[in-house]
């Protein structure tokens, strides 16, 4: 089985409101897919689901062979270690350093001594090009170092999945642009599957392997990078363009 991660006729509703309206999607392992959308069309939505944060209304959530969709809290505690997240705002404890943010998830969900956790704290560290920032607090961090940390605790458990909610967010072009090299590294690197969120074209050509573009619900294209720009999907076209990004978050 070469898919790491599958929604199978995924349906999701909040209230009245119809957020996701089955989806079809299988992500093969060591690849990266990111998920384009306008405001609303449930791309956060979709990926929470891949670590239980929410539960499908119908449909199936596939995580390395095994249905999650109707999991306990505790059965899912297992792959949260098998899929890392980094969510939108970073979700750094602000009572903590950054060594206690990432050695967290260690004293958590492993057996490694004190020796080893900070071994393996400096190693996630260097792999997101954050050295010698062990000390400091998330106050003290720019918003591009706070992507870079929550980033290196999301790898800490070394997951075979990493899934990205808006990793360019709020960043200046240059520290975005860091951050997109920063994820193809990975890629590289650990050859984890990758699933990305984002709103931003240049980030999403940068770092795809397929893109998937989300509207109303469903999934109106799946393809890659040239496919898409070679799409006669018109609501596509016209969010590649520029014409439907206003107001995206």
């Amino acid at each position: 089985m070469n898919e790491f991660i599958i929604y199978k006729d995924l349906h999701k509703s909040f209230g009245k409101k119809d957020v996701l309206k089955g989806i079809d999607l299988e992500i093969r392992k060591g690849e990266t897919v990111v998920i384009l959308g306008g405001s609303g069309s449930g791309k956060s939505v979709l990926i929470r689901h891949t670590i239980g944060l929410h539960r499908p209304d119908a449909g199936e959530v596939w995580v390395d062979g095994t249905e999650i969709g109707g999991f306990a809290e505790d059965e899912l505690m297992p792959i949260r270690t098998k899929v890392g997240m980094l969510f939108q705002g970073g979700a750094l404890f602000d009572s903590m350093d950054v060594f206690e943010n990432i050695a967290f998830g260690l004293r958590e969900h492993t057996q490694m001594t004190e020796d080893q956790i900070a071994e393996r704290v400096h190693e996630v560290l260097d792999l997101v090009e954050m050295p010698g920032v062990e000390d400091l607090m998330p106050s003290d961090l720019s918003g591009g170092m706070k992507k870079r940390v929550a980033l290196a605790r999301a790898i800490a458990l070394q997951p075979q999945g990493i899934l990205y909610d808006e990793p360019t967010t709020g960043l200046d072009p240059i520290t975005g642009g860091a951050i997109n090299k920063l994820i193809r590294n990975l890629q590289s690197a650990l050859n984890v599957t990758s699933v990305v969120v984002t709103h931003d074209i240049k980030s999403a050509f940068t770092v795809a392997d397929r893109l998937a573009f989300l509207h109303d619900g469903r999934l109106s294209f799946v393809g890659t990078v040239d496919e898409a720009l070679h799409s006669k999907d018109t609501r596509l076209r016209d969010f590649l363009r520029g014409g439907a990004t206003e107001g995206i978050t």
